[in-house]
């Protein structure tokens, strides 16, 4: 984005400084005035109720910027009470707050040579962010240039010690990082375990105890916020003599779940038996080490060692634990694992601490007490016509986001003393990217792949080179960061690390060959520049899950991850969205060697099914190129380990990414997954296996019993009469209920008649036009489910067997209790259970009307007295009135999961309804832009 140069110490009148060139922008033109802006109007309504929560008309934005990104740039980052004149309405306005704070503290601070640079610097950086080419993470669009407390960072490391007083600060301090809307990580291990005795006489809690009191304490706070999951990351090491009780923790509630669910309370989401269960607030991971991988991988014990004298406690068999680790994952996605050795090999400042805890996503790793924050590039912007990368402006880019993300430092304001001071101590950056996922299918790149890795490694290698060099000038001008000089030599290893490892990367092909060449550059001046001026920064670079800021960006793809899906959903002005075959796919198709028309056939087929398989003209072996995260092709998980290891190595800290793995994979698979991740060199990995949560309609036991490997005892074979089921026919006038309903545009009518004196015992459905093929099926279905409901059948196991079914037509219907159906039999048996199955039974399966969900949401009781509305309403015929439309979002994620053929196992945006969506280890609402972590 720019290109600059160190400026030389003050001679002749020359102030020292940086020196800065344009690269977009042009001398007498504002960035703004190349710009074509328009005026939109921001309405969002209540998932629940359909009500207006949120509106604010004539707000600004470039022509260029999706409707999606400019409500979430609307509702979460513009400052000022709506409907005064203090609301900001335009995008300018907000650049121009955070661009300004980071302009004026770069000039009281000397960081450039002359006015014209100060110029340059402010022009390019908005240049830079009003067309979505980076954007910092989401503290710096809330606070800066306000007047609240110019918080900039998102991710925090607590530290805690052995005492009381230091458990009690940490949850107060955890508690003031929540409420501002970061999240932080910590490790327990300091803390005595359940097994050694107090100076009293009397045996200590151990962390595992003190976890409930903070698991509480972020529940309660996060409750008055936007999301369920609390941004929380708990460590312990994994020879603490309690490791085995925090491994199992997280398991043991969720078998907690299912019994109580199975008995009846009401343990869905948002339920208000829910909060009985205990450490669902954070993420938790093992920190292991090198020595207890090498005694997993060759056998033997592995000694947990008492917290103040380091004797051993108690000696356990490490490939016994190592699988309690896999199998808890199995179970409930915790805990993750960090690798502590690997972790500290890599650490610039050992000298003044080890690194022991991340933040909650796991990409953060640094001193305790302390915090980073954020920015991200989007990849695809440096996509050339050609489709060759850019690497010139993205080099520059880097040297700009780095030295603004420096200069935040120096104003930024801090929940703690002690973070403050780590902070300013070593200026921790986070320097990271989003689109990689979009930029390698549009290259024809699959993403597991060697030359999709070798296109990502080789990226990586070049933004950390070039962010590291700019660090030793920033050194130059203003100076290395106060805790360098104790660390020089530690700090210059790993600098040589990382330049060792780019240069043993291995490239495939032009693209990366080229890219490769000049991250060899980068670091070959970065080792000299830092061996004469330090550096400005002990940490620069991470990947992070780029939520929100990745929606504000448009981006396809977040941080490292792959495509999520080939079809998405596009929001239109005025509401509504249509859905639309992701964009790059027709450039990578063409740049497979597809013809035009060829291309056409492709992506028709592929909006019909939402994937590749057997489509028109494609050859197999581009199968590869399409695949994404989940659907008819998922990438293995081994796919995304190994895209992790190939970018591992040029990274100051680590990487925000879940290894998914499918419904029926092993506890061996993910054994397999956290050894590998160990051998590759990585710092820390999580993984979740489809459907391990609370949820899904079957049982666990079976599951449980399989997994750890318990044969079921054969049972004793009896011959037992069983008496035939009888119909039991309807009479001639029976009472009955029509319905008329729409779904996804698909109209049709069902007439439900029961028997006088009880239950349902006929069902007709009408669809489409008569003779069609959907009418048909329909007639042919209403008879079998008449026929089985007379013979007996429960309606509670035809609504438990045919809910959530997903297939075409699917989306909004008319029907206010039923906001959303992901096809036309799971509106059918929603509306169906509402009418003829009591509270109880539909609370099991998790429908409720909306009477019953606002009444939830007050904390009232939402049972209803279904005799007295009986008893109210006439025994006749009636027609359901049409209710507003639900808003569009409402629909995307249910829609886009017909079209994956899955179901996404992610949490409700609790300010919009919508589903959430992956975003590394956390997740994101793309309806509103809220999320479960760093954004």
């Amino acid at each position: 984005m720019t290109e600059t140069v160190s400026g030389s110490a003050t001679r002749g009148g020359k102030r020292k400084g940086l020196k800065m060139k344009r690269i977009f922008t042009k001398p007498g033109v504002h960035p703004y005035d190349e710009i074509t802006w328009e005026r939109r109007d921001v309405v969002m309504t209540n998932w629940r109720d359909g009500s207006i929560n949120f509106e604010q008309r004539g707000v600004e934005f470039p022509e260029s910027w999706s409707v999606n990104a400019a409500n979430i740039v609307t509702t979460k980052y513009f400052r000022g009470a709506v409907g005064t004149p203090q609301r900001e309405w335009s995008l300018k306005q907000l650049v121009d707050r955070v661009v300004g704070m980071y302009t004026r503290t770069a000039v009281e601070n000397g960081y450039f040579a002359t006015d014209e640079d100060v110029e340059i610097f402010d022009h390019e950086l908005k240049h830079a962010l009003v067309n979505q080419v980076f954007a910092f993470n989401s503290p710096v669009w809330f606070n800066v240039g306000t007047q609240s407390p110019q918080q900039v960072s998102a991710c925090f490391i607590l530290a805690v010690d052995d005492t009381m007083e230091s458990i009690l600060d940490w949850y107060k301090e955890e508690g003031v990082i929540f409420k501002g809307g970061s999240g932080s990580g910590v490790n327990l291990s300091r803390i005595r375990s359940s097994k050694e005795l107090l100076s009293s006489g009397g045996t200590a809690s151990g962390p595992v105890s003190f976890m409930r009191g903070a698991d509480a304490s972020a529940g309660t706070i996060k409750s008055g916020g936007a999301t369920r999951r609390a941004a929380k990351m708990v460590v312990l090491d994994v020879d603490h003599p309690d490791i085995e009780e925090f491994i199992e923790t997280k398991a043991r509630e969720e078998d907690k779940v299912r019994a109580l669910r199975d008995a009846g309370f009401d343990m869905d989401l948002g339920g208000k038996d829910i909060v009985s269960v205990q450490y669902q607030n954070a993420n938790n991971s093992v920190r292991v080490s090198d020595e207890f991988m090498r005694a997993v991988d060759k056998g033997g014990k592995f000694s947990l060692r008492a917290r103040l004298t380091g004797e051993v406690i108690e000696q356990v068999d490490a490939k016994d634990l190592f699988r309690k680790m896999a199998k808890a994952a199995w179970e409930c996605a915790d805990p993750g694992v960090q690798y502590d050795d690997t972790i500290n090999d890599w650490h610039t400042s050992p000298e003044t601490g080890r690194i022991t805890a991340s933040n909650p996503c796991s990409e953060y790793l640094h001193l305790d007490n302390s915090s980073c924050n954020l920015a991200s590039i989007n990849l695809m912007k440096f996509l050339k016509d050609d489709n060759s990368f850019d690497i010139q402006n993205f080099v520059k880019l880097t040297e700009l986001i780095i030295t603004a993300m420096d200069v935040s430092i120096t104003f930024a304001d801090f929940p703690t003393e002690k973070i403050g001071e780590t902070t300013r101590a070593y200026r921790q950056l986070g320097i990271g990217y989003a689109n990689l996922g979009a930029l390698l299918m549009a290259t024809g790149h699959a993403y597991d792949s060697d030359g999709g890795r070798a296109v990502a490694g080789a990226i990586t290698s070049l933004m950390t080179g070039v962010s590291y060099r700019r660090s030793a000038e920033l050194a130059a001008v203003v100076g290395p960061y106060d805790g360098y000089a104790r660390n020089a030599d530690a700090h210059k290893r790993v600098m040589r690390k990382h330049a060792g490892a780019n240069d043993s990367l291995r490239t495939i092909g032009t693209m990366d060959a080229k890219i490769h060449t000049e991250a060899s550059k980068q670091w070959s001046d970065c080792l000299r520049l830092g061996e004469k001026n330090g550096y400005r920064n002990a940490q620069a670079s991470l990947l992070a899950p780029t939520g929100t800021i990745g929606l504000m960006m448009d981006c396809d793809t977040t941080g490292i991850e792959p495509d999520l899906a080939l079809v998405k959903f596009k929001k239109l002005v005025g509401g509504g969205s249509m859905q639309i075959v992701n964009q790059t796919i027709p450039r990578a198709l063409k740049q497979l060697g597809y013809q035009q028309e060829q291309i056409e056939a492709i992506v028709e087929y592929i909006g019909e099914h939402g994937h590749v398989v057997d489509a028109p003209g494609l050859k197999r072996e581009h199968y590869e190129v399409f695949d994404c995260a989940m659907g008819e092709r998922a990438i293995a998980p081994m796919g995304h380990v190994r895209m992790m290891a190939a970018a591992q190595p040029f990274l100051s800290g680590a990487i925000s990414k879940t290894v998914n793995l499918p419904e029926s994979a092993t506890i061996e698979d993910i054994e397999q997954v956290y050894m590998e991740g160990w051998r590759m060199g990585l710092k820390a990995l999580a993984v979740y296996r489809d459907n391990c949560k609370v949820g899904q309609p079957l049982s666990a036991a079976g599951k449980k019993e399989a997994a750890a490997g318990v044969e079921a005892q054969e049972p004793e074979v009896k011959v037992i009469e069983v008496n035939r089921p009888t119909r039991r026919r309807m009479p001639n006038q029976r009472p009955s209920t029509t319905t008329r309903f729409t779904v996804g545009g698909a109209k049709g009518y069902m007439t439900a008649s029961s028997y006088p004196d009880d239950g349902l015992g006929e069902v007709f459905l009408k669809m489409s036009k008569q003779g069609s093929t959907l009418a048909g099926v329909m007639d042919a279905f209403s008879v079998a489910m008449s026929i089985g409901l007379q013979y007996g059948v429960p309606l509670e196991t035809y609504v438990s067997k045919f809910v959530n079914m997903r297939f075409e037509p699917a989306g909004m219907t008319d029907d206010p209790d039923v906001r959303m159906a992901t096809s036309v039999m799971d509106y059918i048996f929603r509306r169906l259970a509402l009418d003829h199955l009591p509270y109880d039974e539909r609370a099991a399966l998790g429908i409720f009307s909306a009477a019953e969900r606002t009444a939830q949401q007050r904390g009232e009781d939402p049972a209803v007295d279904r005799e007295e509305l009986a008893q109210s309403a006439p025994i006749e015929a009636k027609a359901v009135e049409p209710a507003a439309p639900a808003p569009a979002r409402e629909t995307k994620e249910l829609t886009l999961e017909s079209h994956q053929r899955f179901t996404a196992d992610a949490p409700l945006c609790m300010t919009c309804g919508t589903k959430m969506r992956p975003a590394g280890s956390c997740y994101v609402c793309e309806g509103c832009g809220s999320t479960s972590g760093c954004s």
